[in-house]
């Protein structure tokens, strides 16, 4: 017998409320017949992205301007300031008052590519977001606070103390049972619940629950990349949310915030869906823009004449690191760096490159159409 979601109840503890939500690893209905239009959508979106960025050769390349990008909406949502155009930026071109933003962004790339790499071998767990949050925090604010380890103490969001917060999440001592039913919900294969409304619904329950003292945000939105992945709804890490939901932030905070309110979990879902649909489009969109781009380029790049092999070497750089010196293509290409010089004049002159200092020394170049792309 199916029974009615509950979201959770508000428990007295010690003068304040922190709320417990009902464990997800049960068979509950959650009234899938109002989500079945947008999730046919969702899922039809989802299925072209998938197919379109299996077709597109050297898609690694780009795909470390995507999770740039991720990194940077996601920490945004959290406060932080760096903007696209500074995570793309070696960190001696970012301003002093911003290089700590800028490191967290970093981190969070590197979670990233760490955590889908890992899928290879370990299977999606709390275990495996222990380790990415371990890579989140390191030597940033934050680092202080446990990373990778689930919280031993209370945490609140909004106000200035437990007294006045504007939500408390479940006390520490549930926290095992609770991310373990996570767990559970996301492999048990008895339940019958599509795998993108599994996903909607594990991160709107690992915010719930808040398991770490920093960086819960940007773990559970980690999750559901990795969650698309390892069930192979995505073959690559192309679906980045965080844009949507940055863009879009009061109605993400509210919809997390109207199921603990009234067992409305629906709303949420259909938000969580709406933002699949829409990141979908929106990544099949710049995919289209980079195969023209790439067209372009390399004809451009037939007008270097000798220079053409190490020209495709250096194209493929800066399809993930769209802004360089000569001492870095020097470095990456393992060329001299008057090779690095020339190479890089070249580029400038047939209009792939522009330089952006106007000085004789220390110049660095952009590739400003494609980052324009991803801007």
């Amino acid at each position: 017998m199916m029974k009615e979601y509950n979201a959770g109840t508000y428990i007295l503890h010690k003068g304040y409320k922190p709320f417990v939500p009902s464990f997800i690893n049960e068979d509950i209905n959650w009234k899938l017949e109002e989500l079945s239009s947008l999730l046919q959508d969702a899922s039809l979106w989802l299925g072209k992205l998938n197919s379109y960025a299996d077709l597109i050769p050297d898609i690694d390349f780009f795909i470390k301007m995507y999770a740039t990008k991720e990194a940077t909406n996601s920490n945004r949502i959290e406060g932080t300031r760096t903007t696209f155009e500074d995570a793309i930026s070696p960190v001696e071109q970012v301003k002093p008052e911003l290089r700590d933003d800028w490191h967290e962004v970093q981190n969070y790339i590197q979670a990233i590519n760490y955590s889908v790499e890992k899928l290879n071998e370990l299977p999606l767990s709390i275990r495996l977001l222990k380790e990415a949050h371990k890579i989140l925090l390191q030597g940033v604010r934050g680092a202080h606070k446990t990373p990778g380890e689930i919280r031993k103490t209370q945490n609140w969001i909004g106000g200035s103390s437990l007294q006045d917060a504007f939500f408390i999440p479940p006390e520490p001592n549930l926290l095992p049972d609770l991310l373990s039913d996570i767990e559970k919900f996301l492999h048990n294969e008895y339940i019958q619940v599509p795998e993108l409304i599994r996903a909607g619904i594990a991160h709107y329950q690992f915010e719930t629950i808040h398991p770490f003292l920093e960086g819960n945000g940007r773990t559970g939105r980690l999750l559901i990349i990795l969650y698309l992945i390892s069930t192979g709804l995505l073959n690559k890490p192309v679906l980045y949310i965080s844009d949507f939901f940055e863009k879009n932030r009061m109605s993400y905070y509210d919809s997390l915030s109207i199921v603990k309110q009234n067992d409305n979990i629906t709303q949420w879902l259909k938000f969580f869906l709406t933002g699949v649909i829409e990141t979908s489009k929106n990544s099949i969109k710049t995919f289209d823009e980079i195969i023209k781009l790439k067209k372009n380029v390399e004809n451009k790049l037939t007008k270097i004449g000798k220079k053409a092999t190490n020209g495709q070497r250096l194209l493929e750089l800066l399809y993930s690191k769209p802004k360089v010196n000569s001492k870095l293509v020097s470095e990456e290409l393992k060329i001299t760096p008057a090779t690095a010089n020339g190479l890089l004049k070249a580029f400038v002159e047939v209009g792939i490159l522009q330089e952006k200092t106007g000085f004789n020394r220390n110049r660095f170049y952009v590739f400003e159409e494609y980052i324009k792309i991803f801007r």
